[in-house]
Formats: C-alpha cells, structure tokens, sequence
C-alpha cells in the first residue's frame, strides 16, 4: 500500500519529446514507472524511449488505459495542457514545470477541484513509491522501502532526508514534493492525511520552508485530528531576510507572516519534534519509532 502511486499506476508524459521530458521518460521507465504513451502536438507517430507518441492526451487513451500524467510543458503552455488532462479524465496530474503564471495556476488549479483531480506542483519533484513507481525527476537510487513518509517544499531537501532515511534503515514509504511555487495544488494537511490512513506508514518527516501559512495550518490539522502517528519537522530559512525570495516563488517572508520562527513555534505547540538539521531527521525518527 502506498499513497497517490504504485506499481500499478499507467501514466502519460506530457512534452515527453522535449529535452526534459524525454530524459526523465527514460529514467523513470528504467525505475519500473509504467509510462504508456506520450503527447506532444505535432510530434504524434514518433517513439521516445519506445514510449509511442501522440498529438492529443485524447489519441492516446483511445489505444492505451491511464490514470495519471507528468508535465514537462513549458509554463506559458501548462494550462492548456492540464486543463487538457482534466477534460480527459486523468485523476493525478504531477506538474514539473516552474514559473507557471499565478493566474493561469489558479485557474486549472480551481477546475481540478470541481472535477476530482489531484494536482502535485507546480514547480515540483514529483512523487516516488519506492521500488514501485517514480512520477518526477528526483534520483531513484536515494530512495528505499520503507516506513517514514516524507512531504516537502523543497526539491534537494526531499532527496537528501530520504538519503539518511535510507542509511539509517528506516526507508520511505511515499515521498511527496508539493512543489516550490507560491501556488500548488496539493498542501501539508492533505498529505498527513493521506499518509494517516496508510498502513505502510509509521511516521511522517515535514520539511518545509519560509513563506506562506501551510505549515501553521498542518500544525493546526495535527492539533484537532490528534494524529496518531509521529512528525517530526524540519523548517528551512532560519536566517532568510524578510521581502526577499530564497530559491522558490514560495519562499518569502511579508512582514511577520511566514517566517521559519513562527511555524516551529506552531509545531512545537502541537508536539511535533523539529529538526535542527537536515540529519537530525532520521536519528529523531528512529528513536520515535524504536
């Protein structure tokens, strides 16, 4: 059992003849990704990675099942083409790119909620099963069964507390990057409760960033659900200047609101253990989970 992926998971690679998306097609098919088909308007007839091609996500179901897609698509065209898997009936939808304009965002962002769709990013890394399915582009090899589910707001953070997860034996169960943008489709309180009703995972590592209120408002869901398994947290930007963008669109502190101080201070008042550093995660889960 997983959350969003598994090894039974059909997806469709949106730009998958572009130079990013024809890369990552092929490493997540050596992964063990199941990639059915993939679109590129005007590219249709073509192979990538012996991935047949097609004009239209609409072309491509009529000769192949699917449930998800990865994006590649250059921003100014993510809404189109997400809007285009909505129509189609695709239920996951994993968005790679970055700098997708906040209106456009907004807009494809409201349809998926009308229409039962999840959204992972924009601006985001993906998500992995270990051993079983990797939608994004995060280096499989760092990634290792296990029981600590893992959701972040950083991209290179995500890869390397999995890594110590990894060392330390404990594994990952899911890992979830909800992607760096200001905007993004899925939040911290959707994972928790995702990774709540999965029975593969014991405990849940937090890594998130300055800016915006998604963490407060996890440690607000954690304090009114009594979540029944560990957190452990651990929050970037410590030492970030106020009004000035750290690395994500995301990442910004106006005036007091979004500062790394006030979301440890919101976990720490729900219990949830934080991290001073990126290692600490692993050594304070394991003593957690025994």
């Amino acid at each position: 059992m997983a959350i969003l992926i598994d090894r039974d998971t059909k997806a469709i690679v949106q730009a998958i003849t572009g130079t990013q998306g024809s890369f990552h097609t092929g490493l997540m098919l050596d992964y063990g990704t199941r990639i059915v088909a993939g679109v590129t308007p005007g590219k249709g007839g073509l192979e990538v990675e012996g991935v047949p091609v097609y004009d239209t996500i609409n072309e491509a179901l009529n000769e192949h099942e699917a449930d998800a897609s990865i994006i590649f698509v250059p921003a100014p065209g993510v809404k189109e083409a997400v809007l285009e898997a909505i129509g189609n009936g695709l239920k996951l939808l994993v968005i790679i790119t970055e700098g997708v304009p906040m209106k456009d965002a907004m807009e494809f962002l409201w349809e998926a909620e009308r229409s039962g769709v999840r959204i992972i990013g924009p601006n985001t890394p993906g998500a992995i099963t270990p051993n079983e399915c990797k939608l994004g582009i995060m280096p499989g090899h760092v990634f290792k069964k296990g029981r600590v589910g893992v959701v972040s707001r950083s991209g290179t953070l995500t890869y390397e507390v999995s890594a110590r997860l990894t060392q330390s034996g404990l594994g990952q169960s899911t890992c979830l990057g909800l992607g760096g943008d200001a905007i993004v489709g899925s939040t911290f309180v959707e994972a928790l409760e995702m990774f709540k009703n999965d029975r593969e995972t014991d405990a849940v590592a937090l890594i998130g960033e300055i800016g915006g209120n998604a963490e407060e408002l996890a440690a607000e869901y954690l304090k009114t659900t009594g979540y029944p398994k560990p957190v452990v947290a651990y929050i970037v930007g410590r030492s970030a200047p106020p009004g000035k963008r750290m690395g994500h669109a995301g990442a910004i502190i106006m005036g007091r609101s979004g500062t790394a101080e006030s979301k440890i201070k919101a976990f720490e008042s729900v219990g949830v253990d934080i991290a001073e550093m990126p290692n600490d995660l692993a050594r304070i889960l394991r003593e957690r989970l025994g």
